[in-house]
């Protein structure tokens, strides 16, 4: 057996469901990740990592981060989110039922059941779970392994879920020391590996008019009509955009709207409200993008006579929104990753694209190439049957700990290990 592989087998599978018990037992829906980021930070501390801290964000929101190993190896970066979306959905689909508590992390047929559990309880429980399995087989990486764990990731809750954690982990990332060779995001992927990803932004476009009696409509100009033209202008444009080539992994580019507002007076409508979404492409700029939006919207509102405005409401590592990202498939770090899938399952790995946004850009920003991989299906997260499948949870760790080790290289402890390691 190789180092690599025995360190993948010391990892506890009891004590690693306890863990992701554990951690999605204690709330943290956006901006209330405090509890559990000190829970973490407990964990890293009590066993395997040579330092670990926590910092304010602000408003007394933290960050946790830590770092194991030396300069003697490829460097990583394992990161993730410390909040979940909220629970109003979950309390109202099982009322009155034995699964009315969205944080009892209940087992049921073999799958631990909550709100947060794979997105993304069980990745971090992963990465603390990882580093104690290669101290408890008698190890320490070669080269440095750092944790960053952020709040604000989430959105759906007012004036959060704008990344404000990574953004203040970016702003102290960036010049201090060298950059990690590698990174691994634990966004849920089934175990598969995520090498792209698409970008997105969100519009929300305003058409004003003026009302007027019904009785008397030419007093009006109603922006209702100029609306319906509008929606028809975008859907043709989310047409057009599958003139652009597919994306092997993503698929097309697209356009969705996704909620209207206008009238409900006995009066033309003087005004009108629309969102959409737009799913951005590696190959794609995203300025451009937004431009075509104003541009849209602009030609609409000059033929209708009726004031305009367009608003990008979730800026993330750009202005208007989140950037796509992508790596390729032959990267060291991902074939790396891959063999370990390989060895821990004895099955192929799957390279595959994230169907989501999340944080891993502001990361290739800064020039740190990375993936996401972690148990668990996306599928079923932000949903009232958010579940995690315990044998993926344990092959994905061992995955994890296998990639660790392989990466970044072991080395002996020089004193024997601590051995259990607090939950």
């Amino acid at each position: 057996m190789t180092p690599a592989e025995s360190a993948a087998s010391a990892v506890d599978s009891d004590e690693l469901v306890r863990l992701v018990q554990d951690a999605t037992r204690i709330p943290s829906i956006t901006p209330n990740e405090h509890e559990f980021a000190a829970w973490v930070l407990r964990q890293l501390k009590d066993f395997g990592w040579d330092q670990a801290k926590s910092t304010d964000i602000g408003d007394g929101r933290p960050n946790v981060h830590a770092d194991v190993g030396s300069n003697a190896g490829p460097s990583l970066l394992l990161a993730g989110h410390l909040d979940t979306v909220h629970v109003d959905d979950w309390i109202k689909h099982w009322k009155d039922t034995d699964r009315a508590d969205p944080f009892a992390a209940e087992i049921v047929d073999g799958e631990i059941w909550g709100r947060g559990v794979a997105d993304q309880k069980a990745g971090i429980c992963s990465i603390i779970a990882a580093v104690r399995a290669i101290h408890r087989a008698g190890y320490r990486p070669k080269g440095m392994v750092s944790a960053l764990f952020v709040s604000d990731e989430e959105s759906g809750q007012p004036g959060s879920g704008v990344s404000a954690g990574m953004r203040a982990a970016v702003q102290n990332y960036a010049g201090h020391g060298p950059k990690a060779d590698f990174l691994i995001y634990t966004e849920p992927t089934t175990s598969a590996v995520y090498t792209a990803q698409m970008g997105f932004f969100i519009a929300e476009i305003t058409l004003t008019g003026k009302s007027a009696y019904f009785g008397r409509p030419e007093l009006g100009v109603d922006a209702l009509r100029a609306g319906h033209e509008l929606l028809t202008a975008l859907w043709t444009h989310s047409e057009e955009l599958r003139t652009i080539e597919a994306h092997k992994l993503i698929g097309y580019a697209n356009l969705l709207v996704t909620e209207v507002r206008s009238g409900g007076n006995i009066a033309v409508p003087g005004l009108f409200n629309l969102s959409l979404i737009r799913k951005i492409l590696p190959s794609e700029n995203m300025d451009e993008a937004a431009d075509r939006i104003r541009e849209i919207t602009a030609r609409v509102g000059s033929e209708h006579g009726v004031e305009v405005e367009v608003v990008f409401s979730a800026p993330r590592d750009h202005a208007v929104g989140g950037t796509p990202d992508e790596i390729p498939s032959d990267h060291p770090g991902v074939v790396s990753l891959a063999r370990s899938i390989s060895t821990i399952t004895g099955e192929e790995a799957r390279i595959e694209a994230a169907p989501f946004w999340s944080e891993k850009p502001f990361l290739a920003a800064l020039d740190v190439p990375g993936v996401y991989f972690a148990p668990g299906d996306i599928s079923n997260c932000h949903t009232p049957f958010e579940r995690l499948e315990i044998k993926e949870l344990l092959s994905a760790t061992r995955i994890l700990t296998h990639f660790v080790a392989s990466w970044c290289g072991l080395e002996e402890l020089p004193t024997p290990p601590v051995k259990g390691g607090a939950t």
